[in-house]
């Protein structure tokens, strides 16, 4: 069976086939934001295939759009939603349905791998960091801005002030390099004070993960941190071994 995992953001679309082993092959990634997103999807997507499963955090159109693409091509499509328990992982929130379902299927992921205690940090549009113990108990977490979109609330409001550029430094002596390093550094302190608090929690301290499109322009100053690219999707590739019924 030909199946395929899509994780639709709210910046990027990723997929990938799922392996005879329900594992995540080759990732594919294109921004949904410019003109020529669906053309871009109809070029890119497989002919014809059984089974997409989907998880989205975008706006409502673009789901559409992705889910009337998939459509033409697939026999089936299978949506990821986030649930109060599944194979052990338990969600804090009183209304699961408010926690991000790329947030529940990242933990997910790190719930399946028998990691222990983790501290999942996604960096994307947003930066999103969750608490999951040893158990599968989900303790909570934090939003906020990625750098990405910090620099990009500054650049709307002060054109002069570049979108992207710069190099880290912790006392930078130019603006571009002191974007870049007040906007890093944020995101940077904001995870550090997380995983100095998660480690006061009882049990072992947790491992720090990050993933999303932004992670890699963290991780180098986060010595201690793994770095899992494909969590999401990783994920969604566990929620499809069950096919949503865990």
């Amino acid at each position: 069976m030909n199946r395929w995992v899509f994780d639709l953001g709210n910046t990027r679309l990723k997929a990938a086939p799922l392996d005879a082993r329900g594992r995540v092959g080759e990732v594919v990634a294109i921004a949904h934001g410019a003109a020529g997103f669906e053309a871009d999807l109809a070029r890119w997507l497989p002919r014809s295939f059984d089974v997409a499963y989907l998880a989205s955090v975008a706006a409502e159109e673009v789901r559409v759009a992705v889910l009337q693409a998939l459509s033409t091509r697939c026999r089936r499509i299978a949506i990821a939603r986030t649930t109060r328990r599944w194979n052990g992982l338990r969600i804090a929130y009183a209304e699961p349905s408010r926690l991000g379902v790329d947030r529940f299927l990242a933990m997910l992921a790190i719930h399946n791998a028998n990691t222990g205690p983790a501290l999942v940090c996604g960096v994307g549009t947003a930066l999103t960091i969750d608490l999951l113990d040893a158990d599968g108990q989900h303790r909570g977490g934090r939003i906020a801005p990625s750098p990405a979109l910090m620099r990009e609330a500054l650049h709307r409001r002060a054109a002069h002030l570049s979108i992207d550029g710069g190099r880290y430094s912790e006392f930078a002596d130019d603006t571009i390099d002191a974007l870049a390093s007040g906007c890093d550094g944020a995101a940077l302190a904001l995870i550090e004070r997380s995983l100095a608090e998660a480690a006061r929690e009882p049990g072992r301290a947790p491992t720090l993960v990050l993933h999303g499109g932004g992670a890699p322009g963290l991780v180098d100053r986060l010595p201690s941190a793994r770095l899992l690219p494909t969590l999401v999707l990783d994920g969604l590739a566990d929620w499809a071994a069950l096919d949503g019924h865990g």
